[in-house]
């Protein structure tokens, strides 16, 4: 597989990586404040347009497959709302122990205990060929048990 085979293939990822190195390099552009207003864009437009897209995309057969996966649904939201948090929680607890700042501490626990973003979710799962109505069912419903608690 050449080089430029390799690049088409992983575009995702090369266009993550092109987008990190154009921040830092001025990261004004993305900020607060900036010409691409994320306040605005991101929080509105971007987020709307992913679900808009994917559920262009979706057929309604697929939708109703994916809502009937009550065993992965359940799987997905226990590891994401219980198993992953009680790990991190054990690792912070390893953590604590070294004279890492406690506010870091607290703030990776935090972290830790929110579901993942929709829009990532879908993005990337939608990137990897996946099931994409229940990744869009799950991340949705995992937002939503993350309100609700």
């Amino acid at each position: 597989m050449g080089l430029l085979e390799r690049l088409r293939k992983e575009w995702f990822i090369v266009g993550i990586i092109l987008v990190i190195a154009a921040a830092k390099l001025e990261p004004t552009i993305g900020g607060k404040g900036g010409p691409l207003k994320p306040e605005i864009t991101i929080t509105y437009i971007a987020v709307s347009a992913i679900f808009f897209n994917s559920g262009l995309s979706l057929k309604t057969e697929e939708l109703t497959n994916a809502l009937m996966h009550v065993k992965l649904h359940l799987f997905v939201q226990l590891f994401t709302l219980v198993f992953f948090p009680t790990a991190i929680w054990v690792f912070l607890q390893v953590l604590s122990l070294t004279p890492i700042n406690e506010w870091l501490l607290k703030g990776l626990q935090t972290v830790s205990c929110m579901p993942p973003p929709v829009s990532s979710a879908v993005i990337l799962t939608k990137a990897v060929g996946g099931n994409e109505a229940a990744a869009i069912f799950n991340s949705a419903f995992g937002s939503f048990l993350g309100f609700a608690v």
